[in-house]
């Protein structure tokens, strides 16, 4: 087996635990295009708590993402996802017998209790070689994008015959197949991988915070959750105004999203190409600041919202597959996991706040006050991108490190520094790893020459 694929059994972690992961995600994400129009019967109804039922489950996935990932370095990664998804589960079940939104909140808080991302992610890690944990990592996000694509035909779907019950219920049996996919298909870990890549050590988060690149992909993301969650409090209600019968929802969100999708590859490709990442994030705040503008002038016209959507999808595509990449360009080596953490619990904030703010805008304003206040927001993060730097297009190395004691590890990380190529070296006595962050120039044999490693 070489080392430029991925082997048989990378192959089946990868798929098996993008399933698990966007089965959960698709479960929480069904709600958002539905409930405002499908949940009009349930005692407490208003725009404010629409706001709060779609959102709640940010507020506790952001206070247990760091600590589930914790958890499961100390009893296993298996054990913390299957309880993650038993909660998922019993959550579903609570919202599914509700009659009242006040249950429906309940439910989606312990739908968020199940935070299982940090515990996923670094079961793929440790099941994977370090060469070949990028590509594992990207089919898993590449299934989560998809997991939101189908939501947006799914939900509506699934509302309109079964109704909001039977869409929870749905959710909940999302939930035992994700279990089952855990235990019959995902393989048992033998060891763990090197922590720095893959979960959050509490002591390192007050550095995430202050470090100023980190810190605007993080408020980015927290802006860019806060307003999807808001538009889908806003979007369905003023689609129906404007002549959509939400039996029809589905028509425009999935092809909207689908050819959003290939609308954002040409930013894509004319960032890498031209080495100017921001100029195109900046590009496509701006899509996304005109999509939001034309929702608040036109929300009667039907075919000019049809249009913005397309454009705020385009624009939110482009965003949300970027910024984990660069938040993994700009961490400190070493500290992606502490870094992505961070970068986790602002986004899953971000879809708490967005809910709230969205139904409070609503209440007050109508779907027009939703849509300038989001424009705002958009705006706030288009001036915080003014100091944002172009990330080096760097790559990062995960070596095994036959490392003796403290001064042995110091004098091989100075080693490493010294090797063409090499930015940045850093050796841990602890987990007997080396980080290495390198450019086109750096030699992998010579590494592992100095790194006295067995491969």
């Amino acid at each position: 087996m070489g080392s430029n694929g991925l082997s048989g059994t990378e192959k089946k972690v990868a798929f098996s635990l993008a399933s698990v992961f966007g089965l959960r995600m698709m479960g929480l994400f069904m709600i958002m295009p539905v409930f405002a129009l499908y949940g009009q019967h349930l005692q407490g109804f208003s725009p404010l708590w629409v706001g709060i039922a779609i959102g709640a489950y940010g507020l506790t996935q952001a206070v247990l993402q760091i600590p589930m990932g914790i958890l499961s370095d100390k009893y296993g990664r298996k054990p913390v996802i299957l309880g993650g998804l038993v909660l998922f589960a019993i959550g579903s079940l609570i919202a599914a017998s509700a009659d009242s939104i006040y249950g429906v909140v309940l439910g989606r808080a312990i739908q968020g209790m199940g935070a299982i991302a940090a515990a996923v992610l670094a079961l793929a890690a440790d099941l994977t070689r370090d060469e070949q944990r990028t590509k594992v990592m990207a089919i898993i996000g590449m299934c989560i994008g998809a997991s939101f694509a189908l939501s947006l035909l799914v939900g509506p779907i699934v509302a309109q015959h079964l109704g909001l019950s039977g869409l929870f219920l749905m959710t909940a049996g999302l939930a035992i197949l994700g279990m089952l996919i855990v235990h019959f298909l995902v393989p048992n870990p033998i060891s763990h991988a090197p922590k720095g890549d893959t979960l959050a050590a509490p002591a390192k988060l007050k550095r995430m915070l202050m470090d100023p690149q980190l810190f605007r992909l993080d408020a980015g993301i927290f802006i860019l959750h806060l307003v999807l969650t808001a538009v889908f409090v806003a979007m369905p209600l003023d689609l129906v105004d404007a002549g959509l019968v939400k039996e029809k929802h589905w028509m425009l969100y999935f092809p909207a999203f689908v050819g959003a999708f290939f609308l954002m590859v040409p930013l894509i490709i004319i960032g890498v190409k031209r080495k100017n990442t921001k100029g195109m994030f900046q590009i496509a705040l701006m899509i996304m600041m005109v999509a939001l503008a034309t929702m608040a002038a036109f929300s009667q016209n039907l075919w000019v919202l049809s249009i913005a959507v397309v454009l705020f999808f385009t624009g939110f595509n482009y965003l949300e597959a970027s910024l984990p990449s660069l938040i993994a360009k700009f961490c400190p080596v070493g500290e992606k996991g502490s870094a992505m953490g961070v970068y986790s619990t602002s986004q899953f904030l971000g879809a708490f706040c967005g809910g709230m703010l969205g139904g409070g805008a609503y209440q007050l304003l109508g779907a027009v006050g939703v849509f300038m206040v989001a424009f705002g927001l958009m705006l706030v993060w288009l001036m915080l991108t003014i100091g944002m730097k172009n990330p080096v297009l760097l790559k990062s190395y995960t070596l095994e490190a036959a490392v003796k004691d403290k001064t042995h590890a110091r004098d091989m990380a100075a080693q490493l520094s010294q090797l063409m190529g090499v930015v940045e070296a850093i050796v841990v006595l602890d987990e007997k790893v080396a980080y290495l962050k390198v450019d086109e120039h750096f030699d992998l044999r010579e590494a592992r020459a100095v790194l006295g490693s067995a491969h």
